[in-house]
């Protein structure tokens, strides 16, 4: 077997391992799985000393890598009304098996993925030991990366109406304490609530770019109006914030580090969490706290309730 067809076998489990993961309702994994395959289409085509595959078939592989990306961005959204099914990803694996003789025309109006940096999860941590070239980098003029993507004013919510005895949560996210604060480029934080699967219940929300650092601390002072009443959030679910900055050096967004809150813990005034080691780990399972030092995310909760 040749080594382009040998390749194209193992895009093809890849693809089957996804597609059984989400119609087995795994979708976490299945998330996964879209991702590490997006990433390697993408890859060889932008590969210049790749000559295994024609332009033609580069961009079909690159529409694949789309339609890759967009059903995992659905999983990833409860919210989305114009779903990119499972059916549909499913109509591309004859695609997959015969890219060097498929000839007609891509089943699906997609363009190919831009040239950018798809990161599967956990593929950040071995970039790690570079985040301090980053941050010195940084230091010249942020003109000179134009496909920087920080949420410069965020996607913050405004509170839900108020039903009777029914509790709304706001969560005023103070500041975060890091020991390299000072580097962390457009650093925000994205809070989401997850069930114990890791599957969203509410709109993804991030927050603005912090407004100030100070020290070891990075200051938001931003209020998160929680869009779910308390009584109607599933028992064992958790809110997590995912604390993000910007890598000038290789031009994307990157997660540093997590936290989270349980059911139990939503009460009235301050809190300071553990701060957690990515990648994000939203069924809580594999742990590691980011640091031994003191450093924390505080919040402060206040419940309203009519």
């Amino acid at each position: 077997m040749s080594d382009v067809a040998k390749l194209i076998q193992k895009w093809h489990a890849s693809f089957r391992k996804g597609t059984d993961f989400d119609s087995w309702g795994q979708l976490v994994e299945a998330i996964d799985e879209y991702q590490i395959l997006a990433r390697q289409l993408q890859k060889e085509v932008q590969s210049s000393n790749s000559s295994e595959f024609t332009e033609d078939q580069k961009k079909t592989l690159g529409k694949f890598a789309t339609c890759l990306e967009m059903r995992s961005a659905a999983l990833q959204c409860t919210q989305s009304q114009e779903d990119f099914k499972l059916e549909d990803l499913k109509k591309l694996e004859p695609i997959m098996k015969n890219i060097l003789t498929y000839n007609k025309s891509f089943p699906f109006d997609v363009q190919p993925v831009p040239s950018r940096k798809i990161l599967a999860p956990g593929e950040e941590e071995n970039l790690d030991i570079e985040e301090e070239e980053d941050a010195a980098a940084s230091a010249g003029s942020p003109e000179s990366f134009p496909h920087r993507v920080p949420a410069l004013q965020g996607t913050l919510l405004p509170r839900l109406p108020s039903e009777p005895g029914m509790t709304l949560i706001t969560i005023k996210i103070e500041k975060i304490g890091l020991k390299d604060a000072g580097q962390c480029i457009d650093p925000y934080i994205t809070v989401s609530i997850k069930d114990l699967n890791g599957i969203d219940l509410n709109p993804v929300q991030d927050t603005p770019v912090a407004s100030r650092k100070e020290d070891t601390f990075i200051h938001f002072g931003v209020e998160v109006e929680i869009q779910k009443h308390l009584e109607k959030i599933s028992k064992g679910a958790a809110i997590f914030f995912e604390f993000k900055h910007y890598k000038p050096k290789k031009r994307f967004t990157s997660t540093k580090c997590f936290a989270f809150m349980e059911m139990d813990e939503i009460k009235p005034g301050p809190i300071v969490i553990e701060l957690y080691k990515k990648p994000t780990d939203f069924k809580r399972k594999k742990l590691h706290l980011l640091t031994k030092k003191p450093l924390y995310l505080h919040l402060n909760q206040t419940l309203h309730k009519d």
